[in-house]
């Protein structure tokens, strides 16, 4: 549900902090100092879209800022871009000082301290999106960081477009709606990404390096989990904070699916543990249940379709094979 903070005027003495803690924001750790009033009067208005997070904020003059200090609280894991929709500002990002005025999009990097100060009163629309969605690296979001956009025409006026839309039809009512309109927005920025970095001569890597990165986290995800029977699709796209579509996509150019991945990675644990030689080994029905198989009659069918043997034949058929190589070489360290 959408959440609204009042304008209510907040002294200076007091710091604007129902501005800075509004629930769900997302502004994290930031320092913000008021103009020359004696209050801060000013509101937000917070819209989930999917894994994606809109700020509508109006207030009067402030410097909102990051510092050093700011970043050792905590890790910041979105990528923001804002669009000014009234008043203008000025930004600064590492060696960067930009202007912004009325339908100017700024991209910046909440991972590095920055300053953004609005001379006067002011709205603008920030939309955060989550750093692990983009598959994009952070060196080529930082070679764009600081870049103005237009939003009077190409990808900039679309994603403008796109969420004007989105916020006035308020949060989807679906998760599934939400995690696609979500992907839009994503998208979009990517295309925004790689544009803003072809005209400024600095070329962005391609996303798949970020497709790489995801799906190697996604893997690892799966390995750690592979025990949990509620392991699926749907769970592994919540933890990354994806669509399951989405998910979907990127396992296609892995010729496998997300299901099919998993039961893999499960199968392949099972049989090294029915391989493994112990003086008391676990029973099948264990080994199935501790790498979340919770029927072992379907473990032993899924088991059997993949190996060609059933479990107790493929331990019986391990151990022979381990006993015959004991007896043609010998004991371990023998010539």
């Amino acid at each position: 549900m959408s959440q609204v903070v009042p304008g209510e005027p907040v002294s200076r003495g007091e710091g604007p902090s129902g501005w800075r803690e509004a629930p769900g924001s997302g502004l994290g750790t930031v320092h913000i100092t008021p103009g020359d009033q004696e209050t801060f009067p000013g509101r937000v208005r917070t819209t989930q879209v999917g894994f994606v997070r809109v700020l509508d904020l109006e207030a009067d003059a402030r410097r909102t800022g990051r510092t050093e200090t700011h970043l050792t609280a905590g890790p910041a894991p979105f990528v923001a871009f804002g669009i000014q929709r009234q008043g203008a500002a000025e930004f600064a990002q590492g060696d960067r000082r930009v202007s912004t005025g009325p339908g100017d999009l700024l991209l910046w990097d909440t991972a590095l301290p920055y300053t953004l100060h609005h001379c006067a009163a002011s709205a603008v629309r920030i939309v955060l999106l989550p750093r692990h969605t983009l598959g994009i690296r952070d060196a080529d979001l930082r070679a764009v960081t600081g870049t103005v956009v237009g939003t009077a025409e190409g990808f900039g006026c679309a994603l403008s477009a796109l969420l004007a839309t989105l916020v006035a039809a308020g949060e989807p009512r679906s998760s599934a709606v939400g995690d696609l309109s979500a992907e839009s927005v994503v998208n979009l920025f990517r295309a925004l990404v790689a544009e803003c970095g072809r005209r400024s001569g600095d070329s962005p890597a391609d996303s798949d390096t970020g497709r790489e990165h995801l799906l190697a986290r996604i893997r690892s995800h799966i390995d750690v989990h592979l025990a949990d029977p509620g392991l699926s699709p749907g769970a592994v796209a919540r933890a990354h904070h994806i669509s399951v579509r989405y998910l979907h996509r990127l396992f296609e150019a892995e010729g496998i699916t997300v299901a099919r991945f998993i039961k893999q990675r499960r199968l392949d644990q099972c049989a090294r543990e029915l391989a493994r030689r112990s003086p008391s080994p676990p029973t099948v029905s264990s080994i199935a249940g501790r790498w979340g198989f919770v029927n072992a009659a379907h473990f032993s069918r899924t088991f059997r379709a993949v190996h060609g043997h059933s479990p107790v034949q493929w331990r019986a058929l391990r151990t022979a094979t381990e006993q015959e190589a004991v007896r043609l070489t010998g004991p371990a360290g023998q010539d």
